[in-house]
């Protein structure tokens, strides 16, 4: 009996580790919250404007992607998507300024290859252990 009784401990504690693991939550969070954060100040770049859904200036290179991923150990799915949020626009706008542009535009959540425009909200999916955004962008000056 005893054995039996270790044997069900050990599944439903395998089956709780499962679960954790293989959450995949879709959130819609706000831009202007994420851009406006202590956070964003610090690591974001100024002097490369940012258009979310929607372009201005001339194209110079079309459909950037990045994919950035954060832990989101010890953090609430909403602060680590916004982690990753910045992490993700940061990294566009580096690729702005190695090519000299002055603006990423059209800036879309791009989930497994699927757009999601919005001038208020970008896509995180949160899981057990990692947070993740794709964002999709144009280079423009």
């Amino acid at each position: 009996m005893k054995k039996f009784s270790r044997t069900i401990i050990m599944i439903a504690f395998m089956a709780c580790v499962t679960a954790a693991h293989a959450r995949d939550d879709k959130l819609l969070l706000p831009i202007q919250e994420a851009l406006n954060s202590p956070e964003a100040v610090k690591v974001l770049n100024p002097n490369v404007q940012l258009y979310f859904a929607k372009s201005s200036g001339r194209v110079v290179q079309a459909g950037l992607v990045t994919n950035r991923k954060t832990s989101s150990v010890g953090k609430s799915d909403e602060a680590a998507c916004q982690w990753a949020f910045l992490a993700a626009v940061k990294q566009l706008q580096e690729q702005a300024s190695s090519n000299h542009a002055t603006k990423v535009t059209n800036i879309v959540s791009y989930y497994k290859k699927n757009s999601m425009a919005s001038t208020n909200e970008y896509e995180c999916h949160a899981g057990g252990v990692i947070a993740g955004v794709a964002l999709k962008g144009d280079l423009a000056k």
